[in-house]
């Protein structure tokens, strides 16, 4: 188990270099694109990895670790109806926790994770479900992946962080792309 771990961590410390160095191509409001987070599950891994890369100070605002359901509401800003009725292990949540993250540290993108590392269900859903979601505030463009992983806990955080940060990544190659 240890070693399955550890290569996570090490593939999210890779996704995290190469986001930090998409961020600084990408053109945003302060000159090179701001990044935000948010994050259930992960609990700060998925900003963690993001500073273990040199130069993030200058692409990453800051992050929100909204781990109780009353804090994606009332830090986030995610519709407390919408957390009454589908829980937190939702893709409109995952959305919403995105765009907050954005709108909150001042950033143009925001990634966010929700979801049941375990080891028991939650909210109804399955250990491993996952949604992890980025969102580039100045358009409303917001893209969201269900992930269904098996594993530890650590391993299911650990791969969910990974998972934000290759998306929101995806997301910025995308922009570079269209730019040039």
């Amino acid at each position: 188990m240890g070693r399955c771990v550890v290569s996570f961590e090490s593939q999210g410390q890779r996704a995290a270099a190469r986001l930090v160095a998409l961020a600084r191509c990408v053109q945003g409001a302060g000159g090179v694109a701001q990044v935000a987070t948010a994050e259930s599950l992960t609990g700060g891994m998925v900003g963690s990895f993001i500073c273990t890369v040199p130069g993030a100070s200058a692409v990453y605002r800051g992050g929100v670790i909204s781990y109780a359901t009353e804090v994606k509401a009332s830090v986030l800003g995610v519709d407390a109806e919408l957390l009454a009725q589908c829980g937190a292990v939702d893709p409109g949540v995952a959305k919403s926790m995105a765009l907050g993250a954005a709108r909150v540290c001042g950033a143009d993108y925001g990634v966010a994770t929700t979801g049941v590392a375990g080891p028991e269900p939650a909210d109804g859903q399955p250990v491993g479900r996952v949604y992890v979601a980025a969102a580039h505030l100045p358009t409303g463009d917001v893209r969201v992946l269900e992930k269904n992983y098996s594993g530890s806990r650590a391993e299911i955080r650990a791969q969910a962080a990974r998972d934000a940060l290759l998306l929101l990544s995806d997301m910025l190659e995308e922009k570079l792309v269209a730019t040039r």
